[in-house]
């Protein structure tokens, strides 16, 4: 019999989009192609167990990181080790769930696009990707933390468009491995980056957009400009934007109160907290808790 835990994961980090995010990636000509709807990393899942009847309606990339678990798809079982994948379907009965005596760590990913036919000859399919003197697992986890830092950095239209492109240049790394030899991380700081960075480092305080101009070396009205053109996002719209991603990651991994979280995150209160909340995710801090906090560990 599978048995579950309460507590989650150390270490563990999930982002799920928003309903009018996926929607917009549904419109765009690129994301529209291949786009994330769900992404995490799942560290030691010791009694990690989930199972649909009829499938997530979305695809379901599934990668062993480390130790093992097991896969059930229409009847049929694969058992997954390290630096070994499977992409689920979006429709059937599967179940997977994690090696009781040698928990997986796992990277995932749920995601949709319609060109999912480039890659089928990849789905439904157990795979090994080896492990040579140039198998370059550790660049393709450095594309996953790239998918989901942009993911994390906001949502407007330069980051989803960016994310779909890795994440099909991440499925290419495995459907072409013979072709997958080398990529250039080259960041460059901007402004925009340099800000949003700032943005991040204070979430949980009270700032303004002087704030972030003085720290940039910018003025208000220049880089209330600039940051708009780059992201289509007026500096403080995207700072709330970003307040309600951390909210996020409060309600499904942490056991702070909602009031709380709305105090840490410096709205005026609960109701303003709430607000906010519903037109950014389209339900409320209590259904965003209800409907992935407890499924955290499953999906």
């Amino acid at each position: 019999m599978q048995t579950t835990i309460a507590d989650g994961f150390k270490g563990e980090k999930a982002i799920v989009t928003p309903y009018n995010i996926r929607t917009y990636q549904e419109n765009n000509p690129i994301t529209r192609q291949l786009y994330v709807t769900h992404i995490g990393y799942y560290p030691n899942a010791k009694y990690h167990y989930r199972e649909r009847e009829k499938g997530a309606g979305q695809y379901i990339f599934i990668y062993c990181d480390k130790g093992k678990g097991w896969i059930e798809y229409e009847d049929e079982r694969y058992i997954l080790s390290e630096n070994q994948f499977f992409i689920l379907p979006p429709e059937g009965h599967h179940k997977y769930g994690s090696d009781i005596h040698h928990p997986w760590s796992i990277y995932w990913i749920h995601f949709k696009g319609e060109n999912m036919a480039m890659f089928n000859s990849i789905i439904r399919k157990h795979i090994d990707v080896g492990d040579t003197h140039n198998s370059r697992h550790h660049d393709r986890i450095q594309l996953f933390e790239e998918i989901y830092q942009n993911l994390e950095m906001g949502y407007n239209p330069d980051n989803l468009e960016y994310i779909s492109f890795c994440l099909m240049y991440f499925f290419a790394s495995l459907k072409y491995l013979p072709q997958y030899r080398e990529i250039k991380n080259v960041r460059e700081t901007d402004v925009i980056q340099k800000s949003i960075v700032f943005m991040k480092e204070h979430l949980e305080e009270k700032i303004t957009l002087n704030d972030i101009a003085v720290a940039v070396g910018y003025s208000c009205s220049h880089l209330n400009t600039l940051f708009t053109q780059r992201t289509s996002y007026s500096p403080m719209a995207y700072y709330n934007q970003l307040k309600i991603q951390r909210s996020c990651f409060y309600l499904q991994f942490s056991d702070l109160k909602i009031k709380e979280i709305a105090f840490r995150l410096n709205y005026y209160d609960p109701f303003h907290f709430s607000k906010t909340f519903v037109k950014e995710m389209e339900i409320t801090p209590k259904e965003y808790r209800i409907r992935y906090r407890d499924k955290k560990r499953q999906e």
